[in-house]
């Protein structure tokens, strides 16, 4: 559920073998296919860079990474993208009850990884919609899978840079609520710049958030932890749920993910943020 994934990116293409005397591959099993050049991976689906050069370029808080596409998930792309899928252009304000079909609140979360614990959430509330951004591609088709399976309209997957979405796209007080779960923590000092929560995201996000509205952040990077909580104990529009302020336990309704299960093996201490956007 690594911010760090949230990058545009190529990965290995998928299909079936349909030569003759080839083994099919078996279902969910990553696969190779050739394309012509310029030919789009899922012609459908999500594509290599929505917002394209309409912006300005900038210091992001993601990393590309590679990773293959199982055919199960290319299958997610290629048929429920168009039906629960969104580019990320920056070229249109959305309306977010067409969007979702429904005037129910929305929670935008940044980072998603693969979509156990989004689809987990979103099984969990119902009566909320969750709009997941990331541009990890195999991700995109699991969380797809994942929701038509269990038969979540209450989730649509964004593709792109979540600022640009923000920003751009966006109205006012649209949201009910931020989820950034585990994101790259950029260890080293001079990628510090790097990290996605910093004052300039917190006040535009503040714009977009309702007051009320929930910031919840998760690290099991302890620096990292301490940085946002000054960040956002800092922060005007922001204010600590924990009385006395410090971090929070972790809520019911955030499942333990395989990521962070992996952390606390390995016993790293994982840290809640749960903030309250005030009215001003």
């Amino acid at each position: 559920m690594s911010d760090s994934v949230n990058s545009p990116e190529t990965f290995g293409a998928t299909g079936t073998a349909d030569a003759p005397g080839t083994a099919l591959p078996a279902s969910g099993a990553p696969v190779q296919q050739v394309r012509a050049k310029g030919e789009p991976r899922f012609p459908d689906g999500p594509q290599p860079d929505p917002a394209g050069s309409h912006f300005e370029r900038r210091i992001r808080s993601f990393q590309p990474r590679r990773s293959r596409v199982t055919t199960g998930q290319a299958d997610a792309l290629q048929r429920l993208w168009p039906k629960w899928g969104l580019d990320i252009d920056g070229q249109r304000v959305l309306d977010l009850g067409e969007l979702f079909g429904n005037d129910r609140p929305v929670v935008l979360e940044i980072g998603f990884g693969m979509g156990e614990a989004t689809a987990q959430m979103a099984a969990g509330d119902p009566g909320t919609n969750i709009l997941a951004v990331d541009v990890h591609t195999p991700g995109q088709g699991n969380l797809l899978a994942l929701a038509e399976r269990g038969g979540l309209t209450n989730v649509r997957v964004g593709n792109g840079d979540a600022i640009i979405l923000l920003r751009e796209m966006l109205r006012p007080d649209a949201l009910d609520g931020l989820r950034v779960y585990f994101p790259d923590p950029w260890p080293k000092k001079r990628h510090h710049k790097r990290r996605l929560i910093q004052p300039e995201f917190l006040g535009l996000a503040a714009t977009r958030l309702r007051p009320g509205a929930i910031v919840h952040c998760a690290t099991d990077w302890e620096p990292y932890a301490e940085q946002m909580l000054e960040v956002l104990g800092a922060h005007p529009d922001f204010e600590n749920t924990v009385p006395g302020g410090g971090f929070a336990p972790r809520p019911a309704h955030r499942p333990l993910t395989r990521f962070e299960g992996q952390g606390l093996d390995k016993g790293h201490v994982v840290n809640d943020l749960l903030f309250r956007r005030v009215e001003r």
